[in-house]
């Protein structure tokens, strides 16, 4: 990746926080919390060598909970954010985080793009359908007919076809993960890391408190990890990734390494060995100020 690392190797340790949990006993982020950390270790990182993006949520709340540069962005907002520092320092791997209800709803656009732009980040998408931080309302992922916080009759609107959306925008790689097997979400987060393009990883967890209907025992008896798959059958892996009624497909579902991804597509970035953060030097304007008197 561009980046020298220290000989001595990373630990988790390295990545401790003595700040206290507070989710809910129970809450899937505990699990996906050690998986990250576990993909980070093992991908030989140090928590200063890579870049850990929150967006506002229960899961927003990892951005104290563990050691490194992070950043905790605007409900929504977290996949801009995250493309812009790649894209300014190619050498940091970039993660960012966000949850089912900021993502599939004012941050929607962000996701679209970001999957269209082929960003290379790896974007995680916390998925508990409900918005677990504001006390349980419905998302736009949330099952039909399930009473919810604001919602006691069950959500007026569809659900979102959430995997079939994803695979409409034509994604370079798209994953799913439970977060009660954190050895599989480990190597998941691993491969989406060195993916070349935008990583789409699509983590299902519980949310003890507020969602009765996807519990972790629902999620645990269901979900079942693909093997012997052809992860380049983008036909087969969208079949996989929507067909949820019966069994729930986890693992690498699909990737595609031939397309360049969004840096690599800028002619005028073409043939630079430096970042753009190299690149930044003061520069007098005072004759430009002049001009504009």
């Amino acid at each position: 990746m561009g980046i020298k690392l220290d000989s001595s190797g990373p630990s988790m340790q390295d990545f401790h926080c003595g700040n206290k949990c507070t989710w809910c006993d129970g809450c899937g982020d505990y699990g996906i919390w050690t998986a990250v950390k576990r993909a980070l270790v093992e991908s030989n990182l140090h928590p200063w060598q890579v870049l850990l993006c929150y967006d506002v949520g229960c899961h927003g709340n990892t951005s104290d909970k563990l050691l490194g540069y992070r950043f905790h962005g605007l409900h929504g907002r977290v996949i801009p954010f995250a493309a812009g520092a790649k894209l300014a320092n190619m050498k940091v791997p970039v993660l960012a985080f966000g949850g089912d209800g900021a993502s599939f709803s004012e941050g929607i656009g962000h996701l679209v793009h970001g999957i269209r732009s082929n960003y290379p980040i790896t974007f995680v998408l916390h998925n508990n359908a409900n918005y677990g931080l504001t006390t349980g309302q419905a998302s736009s992922l949330t099952w039909q007919d399930q009473k919810m916080n604001s919602a006691p009759n069950g959500m007026p609107e569809h659900t979102l076809a959430s995997m079939d959306f994803i695979f409409s925008l034509e994604p370079t790689f798209v994953a799913r993960g439970f977060s009660g097997n954190i050895p599989q979400m480990t190597t998941i987060l691993k491969a989406a890391m060195q993916h070349r393009g935008f990583a789409f990883v699509d983590l299902l967890q519980a949310c003890p408190t507020y969602n009765h209907f996807a519990t972790h025992d629902y999620l645990l008896e269901r979900c079942y990890e693909v093997e012997g798959h052809d992860t380049s059958d983008f036909k087969k892996a969208r079949e996989l990734a929507v067909n949820t009624h019966d069994k729930i497909a986890t693992g690498i579902l699909y990737q595609n390494e031939s397309q360049p991804h969004f840096y690599e597509r800028l002619v005028p970035r073409q043939g630079k060995a430096t970042t753009l953060v190299e690149e930044v030097v003061k520069q007098d304007v005072s004759g430009l100020m002049e001009k504009l008197v």
